[in-house]
């Protein structure tokens, strides 16, 4: 299920960044008493009673003002509002009720969205009779907050919640394996949903950023059943203007990322492995999502004897952290080797759910110590007791160890690739959890 989108918008210095900053935990968003200075949409992922979200920071919205730098602020609200799930409209409670608060409550009430309208700077309970003139904003019960001093933040966060979907228990049973397809703008992302789905299901076209949004579309090949989430291209931060939609679109091609069974980062064989290519590929691996790493535009690439093997060559050494992905060659315009995908998907997806007995488990683990003893540290070497699954997608370890400072990164790398051997896990990362025996005991 997608992470909603929650927006902080208001007039400048009604304290939004305050309330982001208290949100996410650490001082993300620049704090001072000067209006403009969040000057750019900025995002966190949160947390309340189990249902997690993305909270949006916007710069202050001047109604009125012809400076242009505002002017592109007040844009970047605009689509922050046209884009988010929930709308948090913030108010200043000191200063009371103004023209510009009307002004952006009926921007806000066009938008059709939920609104929430949040009366900020209310520093203590005595302050509270002054949250009742914003009624006159027609936005619904106003509730009185202080960011500074975390004053009714629980009952706040209780109003946004209220706002989610309720995920369906349905859709949590189902065997249907969503792929999201990520990479930079103008690989072929479109083009390669429109050729698994045999139709043009979203626009194609050469300029780089046509699609704005993530865009999912169930289908099924044979007996399975999949959702494809066609995503916005996923730029460098220096070269998306504060203008364009695009700072937008990345949280919801992240959001893609963070819902899905299996990603394919999509790869132009004609430019290479970029920087940008690397970053997307380890926002995937951290996630530890099951991926596939897809070359495309095979056909326009100048090949040679050995152009394959040099172009897999390259592609492991710069993504290293990645070795664990399949690696195909395609081209999403002519179909050439596009009936791959879907298998190669299929195939890592039931990597990623597999699950190992306890006993065989512990078997390797025996059999990986035999052949390799632990590190000692200061005299102190590593005992691993015994080990268990936790979860799946990905696979996910608990080892019992004497003291898990003694695990040296190699050695668990060692272990890693003997669980690889043995069971196979291709396409998907493998996570470890150490626990101390006392904490097993406990």
């Amino acid at each position: 299920m997608a992470r909603p989108l929650v927006a902080i918008v208001g007039r400048p210095n009604v304290g939004k960044s305050t309330f982001f900053n208290k949100m996410s935990g650490k001082r993300i968003a620049i704090v001072e008493d000067t209006p403009g200075v969040t000057r750019d949409r900025v995002y966190a992922d949160c947390e309340w009673l189990n249902h997690k979200f993305t909270l949006i920071d916007t710069g202050g919205i001047d109604p009125m003002s012809d400076d242009p730098l505002l002017k592109q602020m007040r844009r970047q609200a605009e689509i922050a509002i046209e884009t988010c799930d929930v709308i948090l409209f913030f108010v200043d409670g000191k200063q009371g009720l103004t023209a510009d608060d009307e002004t952006v409550a009926d921007m806000l009430r066009r938008s059709g969205k939920p609104v929430i309208l949040v009366v900020n700077k209310i520093d203590n309970i005595r302050m509270m009779d002054g949250i009742y003139d914003f009624y006159q904003l027609g936005i619904g019960d106003p509730i009185g907050i202080s960011s500074v001093n975390l004053l009714n933040l629980g009952d706040l966060l209780d109003l946004i919640v209220a706002h989610f979907p309720e995920e369906s228990e349905e859709e949590e049973e189902t065997n249907t394996i969503s792929i999201a397809v990520v990479g930079k703008p103008n690989v072929g992302k479109s083009s390669l949903v429109n050729r698994i789905l045999g139709e043009e299901r979203v626009m194609v076209s050469d300029i780089a950023g046509t699609t704005r949004d993530a865009i999912d579309t169930r289908f099924k090949d044979g007996d399975d059943e999949f959702i494809i989430i066609d995503t916005a291209g996923i730029r460098r931060k220096r070269a998306i203007e504060y203008q364009s939609l695009e700072r937008f679109s990345v949280v919801r091609s992240l959001a893609a990322i963070d819902r899905c069974d299996v990603a394919l980062l999509l790869i132009d064989a004609t430019e290479g492995v970029s920087e940008q290519d690397s970053k997307i590929a380890g926002y995937i691996d951290e996630q530890g999502k099951a991926a596939v790493i897809v070359v495309n535009k095979w056909d326009a690439k100048e090949k040679e004897t050995g152009t394959l093997e040099k172009y897999v060559k390259e592609v492991r050494e710069k993504l290293r952290f990645m070795a664990y992905a399949p690696v195909i060659f395609i081209s999403a315009k002519t179909g050439q080797r596009v009936n791959k995908v879907l298998d190669t998907v299929r195939s890592v997806n039931e990597q990623a759910s597999r699950r190992v007995t306890t006993g065989l488990l512990n078997d390797i683990l025996t059999d990986a110590q035999t052949a390799l003893q632990p590190p000692a540290t200061s005299g102190r070497r590593l005992r691993i007791y015994y080990g268990t699954q936790q979860a799946t997608k990905p696979p996910t370890f608990v080892l019992f160890v004497n003291d898990k400072e003694l695990l040296h990164f190699s050695y668990e790398r060692y272990l890693e690739n003997q669980f690889r051997k043995a069971f196979g896990f291709d396409g998907t990362p493998i996570r470890f959890v150490l626990r101390e025996r006392e904490q097993k005991e406990e």
